[in-house]
């Protein structure tokens, strides 16, 4: 039986709390760099994974997005299945981080998803920021 990329993205994550554990990450990441899919959620899906040279600038660009605007000596951004051998990476827009406690009840969805499984459709509820679909669409067209 296979896992379904929505079974897999309620799965169990890891966070990335310290910006070294993130600069880790990215070389995980980077050392095997074909399959990867990026997808802006509530966005079109990708149709094909990203070129080594496309997931090279995905990582630039948004580990410099992350550190400017979540100006702290901590992460907390970045969520792995397993940052040892990642599949599966959640990363949460600095400015739509919600409640810490989780007790205002409301889900709050990544802003991005780099997988090897194709993704799917999720049930995005808030709005996309104007400035974060120009990032995407500068960064892929």
């Amino acid at each position: 039986m296979s896992v379904t990329f929505t079974q897999y993205f309620d799965g169990s994550f890891q966070g990335i709390l310290r910006w070294h554990q993130l600069d880790a990450l990215w070389e995980k990441v980077r050392a095997q760099p074909e399959g990867w899919y990026a997808s802006l959620v509530g966005e079109a899906l990708p149709d094909a994974p990203l070129s080594a040279e496309a997931l090279e600038q995905f990582i630039r660009e948004m580990d410099t997005l992350l550190r400017e605007e979540h100006d702290y000596d901590y992460c907390g951004l970045v969520y792995a299945d397993n940052p040892a051998t990642p599949t599966m990476i959640k990363i949460y827009d600095p400015h739509n981080m919600g409640s810490s406690c989780g007790c205002s009840g409301e889900r709050i969805w990544p802003r991005w998803v780099l997988s090897h499984l194709k993704p799917e459709p999720l049930a995005e509820t808030a709005p996309l920021p104007g400035n974060r679909k120009r990032w995407w669409q500068k960064l892929f067209g």
